[in-house]
């Protein structure tokens, strides 16, 4: 790995394209490294991972939605829309659409967190959508895929945007087009400019997830998506970008995040250095924010613990910077503790979460979130009794370097009326990758075969499963294969007429 040091230049000084971030990432696109067959496989585990949330969510309400609008834009030779007939296909920018609005509505996918957030699985679905309009193989789909995960997680590790309230989609923009430039074998020149491209335009706040919560956070990745798309196909017509982007006077670095002092070193892989970034990813065992995996596996031992939790007197949760203040009560958002608040505020709220997992010793992705769950008298009286500050201690090994060190735990007194005290400590859910029984291929089958029950043909699911593990061999214009049908009947419609 190279560390590149990012900071910003007045207009009367030209940085050369050699020392911008975007060529950089644009060299590491653009190189032939060998693929790292770790890196192959889990790739595959996100294709199954990623499909498995989709099918689950085809029916709520903001995919119908995004769904209809894919509809209205059928193409010959485009690519396929999750649940629809392969034989059917649309602009690949509206399949990207709608898929990604599929994968991203239960925020049940991968996740990966360090300086900032990301959610890395948001890549696949524009790639695949390309990879199919272009009539790309299997092995170019691996490709951009390795590549996109290289560039989103070393953004995440380099630049906070969270600390400056922009959405982490600024760094999916880019790593989209990059992606997509690999996948496509096209020239640094062009990469170089789709990335500028795709973050200039991806660069939104962060109120899409504070406060009510709603609908957008399951599209925005899916625009980012898109947009990373058509700053692809602009720049192969040989169109320019806003540059530098990065570096530039009047750059994202210094009018949105750290200014005109600012300094990051960013690292990436030398050119032709096999690219590993994914394996530092991980994925969800239960539909809700990352960083309250470890605190749903703490509150089910507890369950087992405690003998009546009508006896709790207070819940106090000791935790990181970042999980205090974006998901418990230093986040001071009075959605976090409303029975009434949307689904999506509610999978970014710990006290509730925590409260219905330490009542249930368990989490269901449709079960856990009803309105009724959510007004039952005593998850309420639990959920009001819980606390949670920040432990400089959880604050330091979230950001340790080191990913096998990294952690995203807590530390969980109950107390009780009698005065007695429960307490709990765990630095990752037992599903990360360095957790007590982490994801393996078998897992993620699991969950797809969970999630999608009763929803597919047992047939399509086996039929599915072989082809996405046998990715690699896919020939070109054989990656329909990577879609899943379902009954026609079985999916929902949206009555209400947009423009398109």
């Amino acid at each position: 790995m190279i560390r590149h040091l990012v900071k910003v230049y007045p207009s009367k000084i030209k940085i050369k394209k050699k020392n911008q971030l975007a060529w950089k990432i644009a060299e590491i696109a653009s190189d032939n490294a060998k693929l790292d067959s770790r890196s192959i496989d889990m790739v595959i585990n996100r294709i199954i991972d990623n499909a498995s949330v989709a099918i689950a969510s085809l029916n709520r309400t903001p995919v119908v939605s995004a769904r209809e609008m894919a509809l209205a834009h059928q193409r010959k030779n485009g690519a396929t829309l999750f649940g629809i007939n392969s034989k059917l296909k649309f602009d690949c920018e509206w399949a990207a659409w709608a898929n990604g609005t599929a994968v991203r509505e239960l925020d049940f996918h991968d996740t990966f967190l360090a300086a900032d957030y990301s959610h890395p699985g948001d890549n696949i679905p524009p790639l695949i959508a390309v990879a199919q309009q272009s009539k790309r193989n299997g092995k170019d789909l691996l490709k951009g895929i390795i590549t996109a995960y290289e560039v989103q997680v070393n953004l995440v590790k380099a630049i906070c945007l969270h600390k400056h309230k922009v959405d982490h989609i600024a760094h999916l923009g880019p790593s989209v087009a990059a992606g997509i430039g690999s996948m496509l074998n096209l020239k640094t020149e062009t990469i170089y400019q789709a990335v500028q491209q795709a973050l200039h335009v991806t660069i939104s706040t962060r109120q899409s997830r504070k406060g009510e919560i709603s609908s957008w956070k399951a599209y925005a990745p899916a625009h980012a998506g898109k947009l990373g798309i058509e700053a692809v196909d602009r720049t192969m017509r040989g169109e320019g970008a806003p540059s530098p982007i990065y570096e530039g006077e009047d750059s994202v670095v210094a009018r949105i995040l750290d200014g005109k002092n600012a300094k990051y070193m960013v690292s990436l892989p030398n050119k032709n250095e096999k690219k590993k970034a994914i394996l530092e990813t991980y994925t969800k065992e239960y539909s809700a924010e990352y960083q309250a995996q470890a605190l749903i596996d703490i509150a089910k031992k507890l369950n087992r613990r405690i003998p009546d939790l009508r006896n709790i007197k207070k819940i106090d949760i000791h935790t990181s910077h970042h999980t205090h203040y974006v998901i418990g009560t230093g986040a001071n958002d009075p959605q976090k503790m409303d029975p009434n608040a949307s689904r999506e505020t509610l999978d970014h709220s710990i006290m509730y979460i925590f409260a219905v997992a330490l009542e249930d010793g368990n989490w269901h992705h449709i079960k856990s979130y009803t309105k009724a769950r959510a007004n039952k008298k005593s998850t309420i009286k639990i959920w009001k009794s819980i606390k949670t500050y920040e432990d400089k201690k959880w604050t330091k090994k979230y950001h340790d370097p080191d990913p096998k060190k990294k952690s995203f735990g807590a530390k969980v007194i109950i107390s009780m009326k009698s005065g007695k005290k429960y307490v709990e400590e765990l630095d990752r859910a037992d599903a990360h990758t360095y957790g007590a029984r982490p994801f393996k291929r078998e897992n993620y089958i699991n969950k797809f075969n969970i999630l999608t029950d009763k929803i597919i043909s047992k047939k399509e699911s086996v039929r599915f499963l072989k082809d996405v593990q046998n990715c690699e061999n896919l020939k070109n214009g054989q990656l329909d294969k990577l879609n899943i049908e379902v009954s026609k009947k079985f999916l929902k419609r949206n009555k209400k007429i947009g423009i398109f």
